[in-house]
């Protein structure tokens, strides 16, 4: 399982993912593009040898320009990033370390903290280089940090004549946007007059990115060699970015790092504006099981947010922070021999930089463990390459070294022994005994812990002073009989508020708020969003934990009919395995349909013989879909994107060509003109 379907799956009818979706009017072209293009033959490069001194820097939001900084320090690669869930801004990171094996400089930018309008004057800086690493989220939109550089690109003012540049995308081919970003840049910044010294690189999270990436890097780098006629430097990339620096030994408690984002102390003094650096610690008020039996979990969580002016709306996701496993944490810092409560802080090892630490510093290495890094998921090849230097033993060292390379065997290797299995970091320890990495060295390698992204299931008009989620419990075992469990989900199912006359409900009680379990949030935006007039019709389809989103919007329709407004059909398509053990919230649609606010069609897929899904009482209710779109309503749909989600726009252009004698072609144009129009819209997960 991929770090993106572990993340995915904890996100339970909300994650929009690690990397993800996408631009339709770009899709058909540039995989057409992409398909001719990667199959060309390298030339050899004729070489001449230049040498630097391998430097990373990162570009900040100072009052010098990314453009000054590089010039000043004699950068000629700017390796921008656009990310989510981190997984770009790491591919960044490691191509900006790359280029000192290859005679140049680079540095690490995030185009939200830079004037992107100065990429013209980049053509000033010789032999200069800039790289794109763009994740796709939501609906084909750009990441939170690349809003700004994508209206940029979308208005097309700028002549980037004289650019050089090179793209990488990471998507996720379950979802219908496959790429749409990186594919969006790398269209628009050859239409604005920039120089495409590589081709565009496409990485899927749904299978295997990592290798996409390192497939696409080992070309890269000889191309750009070729292009700009230098020479590899031989250079070892692999040298440490951050040093242990001395922390004093009298360093005051309220100094050092306990889990906070971003400022020491925050979570002791909370103060709004509550966002991804400053989350509110809601307390929790409901944790109670929405499954009625069998051996999986689904929770039902409710948020208490009344103390913090935080405000949502409909559709919008929730952001918490979660904390990894002590056992797990506890195991390596048996394996690693370490003393886990020592206070330690790393430092940039380059003093210009702007990014002084990894994470917060300074902390405990059980605060680093627990709070920052990420020890969960599957190794990256670079830092199995890194980890390979600290054994004695040949053939160890050999077996982690040939993960790294992009041959064939070191591919399949990867797939099979890291990949599939999901060796983590403990993991890799575990197998492989005679690894012994200093723990300052692990904690820089490994990538920061990401915030996990629910879809709420609430409506504010209904709950203004709480937020709802609904999650499904990750529990799984490996290939190597090791078991795994979501980060998120099964740290929320420890956090049980206590009993009060037999119920878990505190709704009102501002009495036993202190006691209650607390968790870092904060809400992000979304375009997932109910028809501006309460009276356009609509489809929603969401089996499971795709309900999640639905809730909000049923709670809010139905508070508006009961407020005198015209509210049209709302129509939904609700699936699970069996009524009797998961049709969660059962009571409360039953409620709604029967005071006429819900039409509700269920699928129990086990109930019967055959098994049955939404897709299939959809086909049974073509009229009724055909219908609702000539009235100008809409289609939501929330859940698994790899099979439920396919199978639904199947069944939707089935509709279209049987009810609107249209062809496929058409249908399927059709349905992006409901997409452009906002009344066609996907929450949906890998």
């Amino acid at each position: 399982m991929s770090s993106a379907e572990e993340v995915a799956m904890e996100t339970s009818g909300s994650l929009i993912s690690m990397t993800d979706l996408f631009i339709l009017s770009l899709a058909g072209g540039f995989a057409v593009y992409w398909f001719f293009i990667r199959g060309k033959k390298q030339e050899t490069p004729n070489f001449k040898k230049l040498t630097v001194a391998p430097v990373l820097e990162r570009a900040d939001s100072s009052e010098q320009s990314f453009i000054q900084k590089m010039k000043n320090t004699k950068r000629n690669v700017v390796v921008f990033y656009g990310s989510q869930t981190g997984t770009a801004e790491e591919f960044a990171t490691r191509l900006a370390k790359d280029a000192s094996r290859y005679g140049m400089k680079g540095m690490v930018a995030d185009p939200e903290e830079c004037e992107m309008d100065k990429l013209t004057d980049l053509k000033d800086i010789e032999n200069s280089l800039a790289i794109f690493c763009m994740a796709t989220y939501g609906e084909g939109d750009p990441t939170d940090n690349a809003q700004e550089f994508f209206e940029f690109l979308t208005n097309g003012e700028e002549d980037l004549n004289g650019l050089k540049f090179a793209v990488f995308g990471l998507g996720n081919k379950t979802y219908e946007h496959y790429n749409s970003m990186g594919i969006f840049v790398d269209k628009k910044l050859e239409e604005l007059g920039g120089e495409r010294v590589f081709e565009l690189g496409l990485g899927d999270d749904d299978a295997n990115i990592e290798e996409d990436f390192v497939t696409w890097r080992e070309k890269f780098w000889p191309a750009v060699c070729l292009h700009f006629g230098v020479e590899a430097t031989g250079e070892n990339v692999n040298t440490r970015q951050y040093a242990l620096s001395p922390v004093p030994e009298d360093l005051p408690k309220e100094k050092i790092f306990t889990g906070e984002v971003a400022r020491v102390g925050s979570f002791n003094k909370q103060k709004p504006p509550y966002d991804a650096k400053n989350p509110y610690l809601a307390p929790i008020r409901v944790n109670k099981e929405l499954h009625k039996g069998g051996d999986r979990s689904c929770m039902h969580i409710k948020l208490d947010i009344s103390d913090s002016k935080i405000r949502y709306e409909t559709g919008d996701h929730v952001a918490i922070y979660p904390i990894n496993s002590p056992e797990i944490v506890e195991k390596i810092g048996q394996r690693l021999g370490i003393d886990l409560d020592e206070i330690f802080s790393l430092t940039n090892v380059d003093e210009d930089a702007s990014k002084k630490h990894p994470f917060p510093c300074p902390c405990s290495y059980r605060t680093a463990l627990t709070h920052y890094v990420d020890i969960t998921n599957p190794l990256r090849t670079h830092v199995l390459g890194e980890l390979s230097e600290y054994t004695d033993k040949a053939e160890d060292k050999e077996f982690l070294q040939k993960m790294t390379h992009a041959t064939e065997e070191g591919k399949k290797l990867y797939q099979d022994w890291v990949h599939k299995a999901h060796r983590n970091i403990l993991a890799v320890l575990e197998d492989i005994p005679s690894l012994k990495p200093p723990p300052d060295h692990i904690v820089e390698l490994l990538p920061r812990l990401q915030p996990r992204f629910y879809s709420i299931s609430s409506s504010p008009k209904v709950h203004p002073k709480s937020i709802h989620v609904t999650a499904v419990l990750v529990d799984y075992t490996t290939t190597t009989n090791r078991r795994m469990m979501g980060v998120c989900t099964s740290w929320l199912a420890g956090k049980k508020p206590p009993m009060t006359n037999g119920t878990v409900e505190h709704d009102g009680d501002s009495n036993l708020r202190d006691a209650l379990p607390r968790v870092p949030i904060y809400v992000r935006k979304s375009q997932f969003r109910l028809p501006f007039k309460p009276s356009t019709p609509v489809v929603m389809i969401g089996p499971g934990t795709g309900i999640a989103p639905f809730r909000g919007f049923i709670q809010e329709r139905a508070y508006l009919k009961d407020e005198g407004r015209m509210v049209g059909e709302t129509i939904l398509y609700f699936g699970c395995r069996n009524e009797s053990v998961d049709f969660i919230y059962s009571e409360e649609l039953a409620e709604y349909k029967e005071k006429g606010v819900l039409t509700l069609h269920t699928a129990f897929s086990r109930d019967q013989a055959q098994k049955v899904y939404v897709q299939h009482l959809m086909d049974q209710n073509q009229e009724q879909i055909w219908n609702l779109l000539n009235e100008n309503g809409h289609i939501y749909i929330c859940g698994d994107a790899k099979n439920m989600a396919k199978e639904v726009h199947g069944v939707l252009v089935k509709i279209l060509t049987s009810k609107g004698s249209m062809s496929e072609a058409d249908a399927e144009d059709y349905i992006k003109k409901l997409q452009s129009k906002g009344r066609y819209s996907a929450d949906v997960w890998s």
